[in-house]
């Protein structure tokens, strides 16, 4: 912020005309000022006290009254111990107001051709079941910090790699053929991924009964899963897939079509999207020719059985397979031609991947072995590292069919707000699409502010019921507080009240309407540290602080209705200022926000 700057310049001209030395700006530490002092900015004193030779008192005071006469913006100073706390005037902030209330990108920077590009990769799924809560904190994670990226000034590339090959889509393909009897989309009335799922589930069911039998029989466990008749059709249909046999391709792409179908459907009701889906089944075969060029060039090496490994030694790691001895390649080796795809096809500066904190090794590994084949953002790369989403009552097993499908949580959602809203007679008036048109945008905001509120590292637990309350730190509180603030400003606009381009500086301001001057002031600091750290929890957080800040204001001070012109002006503009950072604050995390409520 320029004001910062200003601050710090007069600590370094002061330091200079008052004690003969000189420091450069990044030695003056300035911070915000705690919440239970007075004052805007606080100098740290202390690392000034050799310089100064006085104590931090008399050295606070030294400089308080040289920032004062230096800097106009600052009206009172404090020194309480080793900390300088300084009070910005007023008309600074009527300023301030003035500058930013008709900004509608205020917080954002604009990208422009030279500006870095960076490539987010989120979502994931496999094709052999429909995405589930823990895909949905994975997209909802990936999506709202394509957004902050965006808003901090880069070009942004959002991509998704789906996992279309491998021994579980077989299963799917398997249980299909045996018991499917012809079952589509069309037939029974079911979305493509959730029939797909449904027999991966019979898979691992039928799969069970057969260890079981066979256990019974007097195999071990591990006899009985290297036994099993039907492990061993999925991997010969794996064979045939790997082979291209006519046959097995066919249903292969037949039942990943169904699939993408029900992923589009999902994805569309949850608001995200990708410029450009990769498929391992194109990707792997590329990593595959990318590991023996690497063999070639004695960047890996070869055992006995005919394996291709990777050697992390000098890295601290172990070692690392990339070919097995058969020739087929691993995870690693895909996401290897993936990321050769993708910058062959894009050039990109950063690659961020959104992946559960489950894989922290492997993009250690993956960062290494890019970085050995000659792609030089490979030991940049960024894994978006987050932990696990669960339910109240615990865990999720896909296999098993305890998964929470993220279609029904969805549909689940907007009932409840459409229970929730009618209760409490929020939507009274509208027409019955206008209200749905509502309800969803209530549900899908409460479910992703719920889990984006959340550090992206720490584990977590989603409760559906907590998530959709009107009060407290949730997404319809502040949906709410902005509709609350577009009411007054229809109400303003119908009794002919016309806001001015400006208002006077000399007006009179509270405590309360500084402090949310304050706080849209330190918006775009916050963009900028959560783009730094890679974590929307920091805007969701912050844009609930100022909701809460600005209800406190509205209960306290009458605005469209303030009899004093000057302050009705002023009060309306903070309004219109505090609607823009919320709505700009939510469109990072990907959430709408009415017009009405």
């Amino acid at each position: 912020m320029i004001i910062e700057s200003q601050i710090k310049a007069s600590v370094v001209k002061a330091v200079n005309d008052l004690y003969g030395a000189s420091i450069t700006e990044e030695a003056v530490q300035l911070q915000l000022t705690r919440k239970d002092m007075k004052g805007d900015y606080t100098v740290v004193v202390f690392p000034l006290l050799k310089i100064s030779k006085k104590n931090p008192v008399e050295t606070g005071n030294d400089l308080g009254n040289y920032i004062k006469k230096e800097c106009v913006e600052v009206a009172e100073f404090e020194v309480v111990k080793g900390f300088l706390n300084l009070q910005l005037s007023t008309a600074y902030w009527l300023g301030l107001l003035n500058l930013h209330v008709h900004n509608a990108e205020y917080g954002k920077t604009e990208a422009t051709d030279k500006s870095p590009l960076v490539m987010i990769e989120y979502s994931s799924p496999n094709t052999n079941k429909p995405l589930h809560l823990g895909h949905i904190r994975n997209n909802l994670l990936g999506y709202s910090l394509s957004r902050i990226v965006e808003a901090n000034g880069n070009r942004v590339v959002k991509t998704n790699i789906v996992n279309d090959r491998g021994i579980h889509i077989c299963k799917s393909m398997l249980a299909w053929k045996k018991w499917g009897e012809g079952q589509t989309p069309e037939t029974t009335g079911k979305k493509g991924d959730h029939l797909v799922g449904d027999f991966y589930v019979k898979f691992d069911q039928e799969y069970k009964k057969e260890q079981a039998e066979l256990m019974a029989a007097g195999q071990s466990k591990e006899e009985a899963e290297t036994n099993s008749p039907l492990m061993k059709e999925a991997r010969e249909m794996l064979l045939k897939w790997e082979a291209h046999d006519p046959e097995v391709y066919a249903l292969w792409q037949q039942m990943n079509q169904w699939v993408y179908q029900g992923f589009d459907v999902t994805y569309k009701q949850m608001g995200v999207d990708f410029d450009k889906i990769y498929y391992e089944s194109d990707t792997y075969k590329v990593g595959r020719d990318m590991v023996l060029e690497g063999l070639d060039k004695q960047v890996f090496y070869r055992r006995e059985d005919n394996s291709v490994w990777a050697n992390l030694e000098n890295d601290g790691l172990d070692e690392k397979l990339l070919l097995r001895s058969d020739g087929t390649s691993v995870y690693m080796t895909q996401d290897i031609g993936t990321a050769k795809l993708r910058y062959d096809d894009y050039n990109i500066d950063k690659m961020v991947y959104v992946v559960g904190n489950e894989q922290n090794y492997h993009f250690k590994v993956l960062a290494i072995l890019l970085d050995r084949l000659g792609l030089e953002w490979g030991k940049d790369l960024v894994h978006f590292s987050y932990g696990m989403v669960e339910l109240p009552e615990g865990k999720m097993k896909s296999r098993e069919g305890t998964v929470v499908d993220a279609d029904d949580l969805m549909a689940d959602m907007i009932n409840t707000a459409r229970d929730m809203s009618k209760e409490l007679g929020k939507l009274e008036g509208y027409s019955e699409e206008e209200a749905e048109r509502v309800y969803e945008t209530i549900a899908l905001g409460a479910l992703k502010y719920f889990i984006l509120k959340v550090d992206p590292r720490k584990n977590m637990t989603f409760d559906p019921k907590e998530s959709i309350d009107f009060n407290g730190n949730t997404g319809p509180f502040i949906q709410y507080t902005y509709a609350r603030i577009q009411s007054i400003n229809r109400k303003a606009q119908a009794n002919g009240i016309e806001l001015p381009e400006a208002i006077s500086v000399d007006t009179a301001m509270s405590e309360k309407e500084i402090q949310l001057m304050r706080m849209i002031s330190n918006f775009p600091s916050v963009v900028a540290e959560a783009g730094k750290v890679y974590s929307p929890a920091l805007i969701a957080n912050f844009v609930y602080d100022l909701s809460k800040e600005f209800n406190q204001f509205y209960h306290e001070s009458p605005i469209a209705v303030e009899e004093d012109e000057a302050k009705r002006a002023m009060r309306l503009l903070l309004c219109q200022s505090v609607g823009t950072v919320i709505k700009n604050a939510m469109w990072m995390m990907g959430i709408n926000v009415p017009e009405r409520m």
